[in-house]
């Protein structure tokens, strides 16, 4: 009967009937511990999300079933599953920690589409592991509807990043600050090794372990490099772009990660992890999302400096692959680090000069960006709608709109730049309503705000999902004006003390 299911439906699978491809349980155990999930009490699907089932070539009628929220809530099994949980290190906050791994989360399996895709599985907040040392392994509901909707946002923001197929609430009490309830996420990524799963091995002076996951990463990933004697080294290049590309997008939309330990830099290039993360709301150059984080360590303005530091500490646990002699291999896991601040500034430019709607590079730009920042720095102006605003000015127009005035602080100031903002828009043969239309594909009208994920988080805890439902649909479309006209407003004044920290 499935077979001929499958026959008429390929792209539509039930539950059971998914194709499960456990590559990186074949690995072997140097790798992983084997663990199965501890069920929760009474588990209750708040949100599923068709397009991540799409990605799965699961029908999304199962979301009405039963058997589904007992599966990725951790309390059946998956036909084909053989869950486990990641064995690897990191330098956290800088310093290095021996051995880490999945100490609340477990791939359940991966799941490879129609269209040769593989998908992991992982249920996050699935119970202890062996890694979880001192900790329950759980997650609270608070952490993971915050996880839910991040995903879905940098998503539709075109930012590379791991997902959610569900959200599951329970009865479980979880102690963190406050008693607060259990819940689930399955999180699904094209894979979940990280910067510190080749680590782990490199401290351990295990390279032939390095070998094997390198190998099995580009494999799955990078399959045109599989055959390449170098293919090591042609995969770190491209990861050192992929993860510089990366940090540049998060820079244009004020996203602020919270936490870039090793262990939570993916070695495919997508965001991973998210914890104590936030979206600028005043700018400020140097935002600490993060109330953990007392040095800034992780501020804004020393994301991309972090993104490169970690990727020098992966090139260092890969030189043993890069070749002979020793010395060698050095020079050539040096010239890949090096590549790093070369396509951060190339792609970091070419997302500034888009949000600024200039098409033509110029003597002079630079400086001229720069000193906007500095003004919505200066007045704590919002990020994300001084740039909408920005859109609104018309090249032979003195005055300043009123979408960009309301978030300035210094109207001299903003009058003399755009005195030679609309300057260098003479330079180009541009007209206002391209130019503007171009600036809003970039510019986003909606952004996850901390005050409207704290709005949903109070929502869920009531049982409802309403305010869910609406911000998703609102995040899906980031660059359409919303429904509800809060969602593209600054925070109001009694939501502005709303902190995150790791227990976030």
């Amino acid at each position: 009967m499935a077979q001929a299911d499958d026959r008429i439906t390929p792209t539509h699978r039930r539950l059971d009937a998914l194709r499960i491809d456990n590559r990186f349980a074949r690995l072997g155990e140097a790798y992983f511990s084997r663990v199965m999930p501890t069920p929760l009490t009474n588990p209750r699907l708040l949100h599923a999300n068709a397009d991540v089932a799409a990605l799965l070539d699961l029908d999304p009628a199962a979301f009405d079933q039963a058997a589904f929220t007992q599966v990725f809530a951790g309390n059946a099994p998956l036909p084909g599953a053989e869950p486990l949980a990641m064995l690897y290190a990191g330098h956290q906050f800088g310093v290095w920690v021996p051995q880490l791994g999945d100490g609340r989360a477990i791939l359940l399996a991966q799941v490879r589409n129609a269209r040769g895709q593989s998908w992991d599985l992982q249920l996050k907040g699935a119970g202890r592991t062996p890694y979880s040392r001192f900790a329950d392994g759980r997650a609270v509901l608070r952490s993971s509807v915050r996880e839910y909707l991040a995903g879905e946002a940098l998503h539709h923001l075109g930012i590379a990043t791991t997902r959610a197929l569900c959200l599951i609430a329970a009865d479980d009490p979880v102690q963190r600050e406050t008693l607060e309830r259990a819940a689930v996420i399955c999180r699904v990524a094209p894979s979940h090794v990280r910067f510190g799963s080749f680590e782990v091995f490199y401290d351990r002076g295990q390279f032939e372990r390095i070998r094997v996951l390198a190998d099995h990463v580009i494999d799955e990933h990078f399959p045109d490099l599989s055959a390449a004697p170098d293919r090591h080294a042609r995969w770190l290049e491209r990861l050192v772009d992929r993860t510089a590309e990366l940090i540049a997008a998060w820079q244009s939309v004020g996203f602020c990660h919270g936490v870039m330990n090793t262990d939570n830099m993916s070695a495919v290039g997508v965001t991973l992890d998210f914890g104590p993360y936030g979206f600028i709301d005043g700018f400020d150059a140097h935002h600490i999302c993060n109330h953990s984080d007392e040095g800034g360590r992780y501020a804004y303005d020393n994301q991309p400096r972090i993104g490169h530091w970690n990727c020098a500490r992966l090139v260092q646990a890969l030189v043993p692959l890069l070749g002979e002699p020793a010395e060698r291999a050095a020079e050539i896991g040096q010239a890949i680090v090096d590549r790093y601040p070369q396509t951060y500034t190339r792609a970091m430019t070419a997302r500034w000069r888009a949000k600024f709607g200039l098409n033509e590079v110029r003597d002079g730009d630079e400086a001229l960006m720069n000193r906007f920042l500095t003004l919505l720095h200066r007045g704590r102006s919002d990020f994300t709608l001084s740039f909408r605003g920005l859109a609104k000015v018309r090249r032979d127009d003195d005055a300043v709109p009123a979408a960009l005035a309301d978030h300035i602080l210094d109207l001299d100031a903003l009058r003399a730049w755009l005195h030679d903002y609309r300057a260098r828009l003479h330079a180009e043969a541009m007209a206002d309503d391209v130019r503007a239309a171009q600036m809003n594909r970039v510019n986003p009208q909606v952004v996850l705000r901390n005050h409207l994920a704290q709005r949903v988080i109070e929502d869920c805890e009531r049982g409802n999902t309403t305010e869910l439902e609406q911000l998703l649909a609102a995040l899906r479309k980031p660059f359409d004006v919303p429904r509800r006209a809060e969602f593209a407003a600054v925070p109001p004044p009694d939501a502005r003390h709303i902190t995150v920290s790791c227990s976030s």
